[in-house]
Order: C-alpha cells, then structure tokens, then sequence
C-alpha cells in the first residue's frame, strides 16, 4: 500500500503538530523547576533600567548576566495603580518563585511597598499588584525573542523562556530587585 501525501494533509499534520506543541506549553507538561546554581554564582541584586530595557543579575560589583526586556504597555513613569499598564521603579525584592505560572516561571516582586500603597490611598484607588519577573505566557512561549518587539505586559518585566529559566536558577527569594526609568 502507497500512501500519498496530499498538500492537504501534509498542512494537516502540520497543524495538528503545532497544536499538540502549543498544548504541551500551555498545560505545562514535562515542566520541571531550574535547579539553583552554587551560591556563589547567584544574583545579590537584579536590576531593571526600563528605559534600556534591560534587566542585569549582580552579585557585588560583578555583572553575572544580562537580558533584553519587554515592560508594561505603558512603561513611563512608575506604577500608580491597578491597570496603568506601568512597570514600577523604586527597590523592591523578590517574594517568592513560581514555577507553576501562568507564565513560564515568575518571580514576584515586593510591589506595591507601603509608600505605594500609601500613594495609591490618598488618590483613591488600587496601587494593583501581581507584578512579576516572568517568561512568554503558557502556550506562546514560540514566540521567544519576538515577545521584545512591543512592551505588551500588564507591568511586568517579560523574557524569553530559555532566559527566564537562567534568571530562576540565580535568584533567590528576598533578593533585592531595583527598577529604575
């Protein structure tokens, strides 16, 4: 028996392939937690200089790594509340570390700090929250480096998943995280 292979079919399979690659990602299957790199290769300082786009892992002087970022769909200025699309700026620190993300890994930033919180108060609405360092969201991580070509979070720092994973495995919780303009 031959089997013929229409342009019909093989696009067929082509879609059914993507499909199935899209589900893996999304439902997170084969996901495993980056193993901690030795202490002393981790970060004592992550800094983010928004208008670079560019996130730096420090430990003392030393420039450990560095990653291009995309930012809030508004990324001018620091966060004042919920839904401004801005990335924050000020020194924070990292929470916790999230390997079941809605994004390929996170880390939480401290955001809002009680000046911000207090901020937000007097003017009457939400400073917002949920601000993380993060990979492409479930399910489009094949979008890799093209995630940079807009500032498309919510106020988040966004990289690619590959880098991501390299940023958790050097970031401890509590470490300090500076976000400048």
């Amino acid at each position: 028996m031959r089997v013929v292979w229409t342009i019909g079919s093989l696009f067929g399979v082509a879609v059914l392939a993507a499909i199935a690659i899209v589900a893996v990602d999304y439902l997170q299957i084969f996901r495993t937690e980056p193993a901690l790199v030795p202490a002393s290769e981790r970060a004592d300082l992550i800094l983010v200089e928004k208008g670079a786009r560019r996130l730096t892992l420090m430990r003392g002087e030393k420039v450990l790594a560095t990653y291009p970022v995309s930012l809030g769909f508004s990324p001018v200025g620091h966060k004042q509340r919920e839904g401004d699309g801005r990335t924050p700026e000020g020194r924070y620190k990292i929470e916790y570390k999230n390997p079941g993300s809605v994004a390929h890994l996170s880390l939480k930033v401290s955001y809002p700090n009680q000046a911000d919180e207090a901020a937000a108060a007097s003017g009457g609405y939400s400073p917002g929250g949920d601000i993380m360092v993060h990979g492409i969201m479930n399910g489009l991580g094949w979008i890799g480096g093209l995630h940079r070509l807009t500032d498309w979070t919510s106020g988040c720092v966004g990289v690619t998943n590959a880098e991501m994973e390299a940023i958790y495995s050097r970031v401890d919780v509590d470490t300090p995280i500076e976000i400048r303009p």
